[in-house]
């Protein structure tokens, strides 16, 4: 299996934006599709966004309004998720994923092949 390693994390001010970054430190992503989930104080994971390696797909919850953007830089072997107009409600440990596929339910149900460590982004004034 990879292993995913998450960066970019940290305190942004409401309106905000912020780019956190997932690449691998054993693996290739390859075959994966990989994406993104965060878990809020008190709440429960929510699936954000994913993306395929190869070709690019990319599959986007409908309830993230258009705040975040999903890429890949193949240069970098990462994958990064841009995020704007920050909220304090955004507050939470977002989290790298990938899996073998991009469609069906197995992202919006978390049930993925493996996971990142998680990084912590705090909405703060």
């Amino acid at each position: 299996q990879v292993q995913l390693v998450e960066s970019g994390g940290g305190l942004v001010q409401p309106g905000g934006s912020l780019k956190l970054s997932c690449t691998t430190s054993r693996g290739s992503f390859n075959r994966y599709a990989v994406g993104w989930f965060r878990q809020a104080p008190g709440k429960d994971r929510e699936f954000l966004a994913a993306i395929r390696w190869s070709g690019g797909d990319t599959l986007y919850a409908d309830a993230i309004e258009g705040r975040f953007t999903i890429s890949t830089d193949r240069a970098q072997n990462t994958v990064y998720l841009q995020m704007s107009s920050r909220k304090p409600e955004d507050t939470a440990v977002y989290s790298c994923a990938a899996h073998t596929g991009l469609y069906g339910v197995s992202w919006y149900v978390g049930s993925v092949d493996c996971w990142g460590q998680g990084t912590l982004v705090s909405v703060s004034s």
